[in-house]
């Protein structure tokens, strides 16, 4: 009799075998194939890296014309297991040529232990021993779901301890739809809509975390004086140049998404040759730039960007690879909650009838190994959630 075994589980069946507990990891390390693809890389270390892959027992896939150098650079899929990477990391770090040196520390990077955290500026610490659910306060008439929109700081303040009272793990203000096609708002307005409710939700929950939603920096300055924790850009950081000053002067985390143009003409720049490995790309260039201006690892959250500058099919193929954007060491969060995607998918059905879809995209956050969600019916999720998370475990 053979029983397939899953390979979420396979150091638990290593375990029920009767191995010695310090070999259990050794093994683990063999069992499962991580594919892992290298974009951009020089034909002749490309050329080389089969071949040092091939010695270690593992295999990389490589472009039909790359053994006679056609094109100058090429991506490379590298298939093998954690024992591979390191075989080939430490090989990759004795050749100085073709920056075979840099791609050797960057697998190593990649294997190495990691325990993601996002740290306020009041020295609390977010972990991530569960998904963490955020949910929205829309404080703006306009917003895609009507559901969400919230007229006065009272409506807020049911709301907040509402999501609260349901597990929610961060609370995201907004005060400025950014739908496709919204126009924007003015700063002043945008600021009277959220400061007086950050100021209240403070008061009334001090322990809670608060995000706020804008790319405008006066906005941030007056919403992280007023008590929010989390600035939430959906231009990472490009929007308005002034940012980066208020990051710096209050020391606050910052959520990075993905979008082209604004708002208002975004659904005209969905031009992609692969839009996973370009949002990708992006992200980790724009998680370098806020690295460059004192934050740290710990600081920082990337977001692919659910229905920003996306089709539904460039919008479905990140949430199905989503995973390659957890590779970077940094916090991962999907918002994908009741968005057209999935109206689109289940026959054009309205925001008020999502709910079983955007449950669908946060249990594949879960898959994936990302590490927050951010949702309009937060029981919901996190009931969803916890339950796939046992599951798992």
């Amino acid at each position: 009799m053979i029983i397939a075994v899953n390979k979420e589980r396979t150091a638990e069946a290593i375990r029920e075998i009767g191995a010695h507990p310090v070999s259990i990891p050794i093994f683990a390390n063999k069992a499962a194939i991580e594919p892992l693809k290298l974009l951009q890389v020089r034909t002749p270390a490309a050329n080389v890296i089969k071949q040092e892959m091939l010695g270690v027992g593992g295999d990389a896939v490589t472009p039909v014309g790359c053994i006679v150098n056609k094109d100058k650079y090429v991506d490379v899929l590298l298939l093998g297991t954690r024992k591979h990477y390191r075989l080939l990391a430490a090989k990759l770090a004795q050749m100085n040529f073709f920056g075979m040196e840099e791609l050797g520390r960057e697998i190593e990077r990649y294997l190495a232990p990691q325990r993601l955290v996002t740290r306020l500026a009041d020295g609390r610490v977010l972990s991530y021993e569960k998904m963490r659910v955020m949910g929205i306060l829309n404080v703006t008439p306009d917003s895609f779901y009507g559901g969400s929109r919230l007229a006065t700081v009272e409506a807020a303040l049911k709301k907040a301890e509402q999501m609260l009272a349901e597990g929610a793990d961060i609370l995201d203000i907004g005060g400025e739809s950014t739908r496709p096609g919204s126009e924007a708002v003015g700063i002043v307005e945008e600021c009277q809509r959220v400061v007086p409710v950050i100021e209240a939700i403070r008061k009334r929950f001090p322990e809670a975390i608060l995000s706020i939603d804008t790319w405008h920096a006066q906005t941030a300055k007056a919403a992280l004086a007023s008590g929010a924790d989390i600035l939430n850009d959906v231009t990472a950081l490009e929007g308005d140049k002034d940012m980066a000053g208020v990051l710096e002067q209050f020391k606050a985390p910052v959520m990075l998404m993905h979008m082209r143009g604004t708002p208002k003409n975004m659904q005209s720049q969905c031009d992609y040759k692969n839009v996973v490995d370009e949002v990708a790309c992006y992200l980790a260039e724009r998680a370098a730039f806020a690295e460059s201006l004192g934050l740290t690892k710990e600081g920082i959250i990337l977001d692919p960007g659910i229905g920003f500058a996306k089709t539904v099919e460039q919008n479905l193929l990140l949430m199905r690879d989503l995973k390659a954007l957890t590779s970077f060491g940094y916090p991962v969060l999907l918002a994908a909650s009741r968005k057209s995607t999935i109206g689109a998918v289940l026959g054009n059905i309205p925001a008020e009838e999502r709910l079983e879809g955007t449950l669908a995209t946060s249990l594949q956050a879960v898959y994936a190994g990302a590490q927050l969600v951010r949702v309009h019916d937060v029981k919901e999720n996190v009931r969803a959630i916890r339950m796939l998370e046992a599951i798992l475990k």
